[in-house]
């Protein structure tokens, strides 16, 4: 049997989780809640990742505010801290991805990452990890791996990866990505059978990463290399330089490299996945009552069906409404149907145009 491949953990945890307005805040954002059980969602996520043979010290991406509390929530996690990547503000996940494999080239040499969001949740985790062992050889032959998850409903808040030819009996090549589609568009991607959902899980080499990088980004390589190259760095944190990391162009993994590279590789995976967008899809993957509503805090329902209640420490009563979703949280109050639930970041544009309060 051969030696188990060292695997880098790497959490990305920039974001801020505007469609969970107003429970998710600019200082405290979805992913330092407990939305799901009594866990933070990005210490739910080390935790499964750090149950998998063979992985390393753990790196998390993050805005260089929430540094203190990340810490404190996943004090104790585990006998090795996680290194913090801090970045001044956020550039999207092409460059916190690249910096995050320069670090590990500088610190530990040339290893597999894993790259996860730190936001999601995963019911099968047993099939998480067979996903992942499934993906290590086409990771060390130089693929750049995503895995792809088996459609279960029409849905167009998700982008899509179209199978291609295999690989291996595990590991296809991707034919292409596909961004959040129309639902007639979506209903014929899962009626032929060929698309998967983009889960925004990655797995290769950190070299192979900056190659393909550089090759189809070489703006964002150079920014990203000169601010990693000027962090300034403690035990346990890396704040990348200001100027150098302001100085790259936003922009996904998916548009600057997955898109572009010939070498995009699938792990075709079901291990009960959500991304916890949105408001409704923490309601589609929560234990339901007989009426299917999920409630949370003080709540009286009368005559209601399939919505999520979610209430602060006041009462929230509500009457006569189905598929609703209503969010209290003391200095804001959300009402929106469940359908709409995606579309909170509009109400987050304004109050950000407007230099609201209720942001932070």
């Amino acid at each position: 049997m051969s030696e188990p491949h060292p695997i880098v953990p790497v959490i990305l945890s920039g974001g801020v989780g505007t469609r969970l307005w107003p429970a998710s805040r600019r200082s405290r954002p979805k992913q330092l809640l407990d939305l799901v059980d009594d866990r933070s969602l990005i210490r739910a996520t080390l935790e499964r990742i750090l149950s998998i043979p063979s992985v390393e010290q753990p790196l998390i991406v993050a805005n260089e505010d929430h540094a203190d509390a990340i810490e404190d929530d996943l004090r104790d996690l585990v006998e090795t801290d996680p290194v913090l990547i801090l970045e001044p503000l956020g550039r999207n996940t092409a460059p916190a991805v690249a910096v995050a494999a320069h670090e590990i080239l500088a610190s530990q040499g040339d290893r597999l990452m894993i790259v996860l969001p730190s936001d999601h949740t995963i019911a099968d985790e047993a099939m998480f990890t067979e996903a992942i062992a499934q993906g290590i050889q086409a990771g060390r032959d130089g693929h750049l791996v995503t895995f792809g998850i088996t459609p279960s409903r029409v849905e167009t808040g998700y982008g899509y990866i179209r199978v291609g030819d295999p690989i291996s009996h595990s590991t296809a090549r991707v034919s292409a990505f596909v961004e959040k589609p129309d639902a007639e568009a979506a209903t014929s991607y899962i009626a032929s059978g060929d698309y998967l959902w983009n889960s925004g899980m990655y797995l290769f080499l950190a070299s192979r990463y900056l190659e393909e990088l550089e090759r189809h980004a070489p703006d964002i390589a150079e920014n990203a290399a000169r601010a990693h190259a000027a962090a300034i760095r403690t035990a346990t944190r890396v704040a990348l330089d200001a100027d150098a990391f302001r100085a790259c162009r936003p922009d996904s993994i998916d548009y600057a490299v997955m898109e572009k590279t010939d070498t995009a590789a699938v792990v075709p995976t079901d291990p009960g996945w959500s991304d916890v967008g949105s408001w409704s899809s923490l309601w589609a993957i929560a234990d339901k009552d007989d009426e299917g509503n999920v409630s949370t805090g003080p709540v009286e329902l009368v005559d209601v069906n399939n919505s999520y209640i979610r209430a602060g420490e006041r009462l929230v009563a509500v009457i006569g409404m189905d598929d609703v979703v209503v969010i209290d949280t003391g200095d804001a109050l959300l009402v929106a149907s469940r359908d709409r639930a995606q579309d909170v970041k509009v109400i987050v544009d304004r109050l950000q145009a407007a230099n609201r309060p209720e942001l932070d």
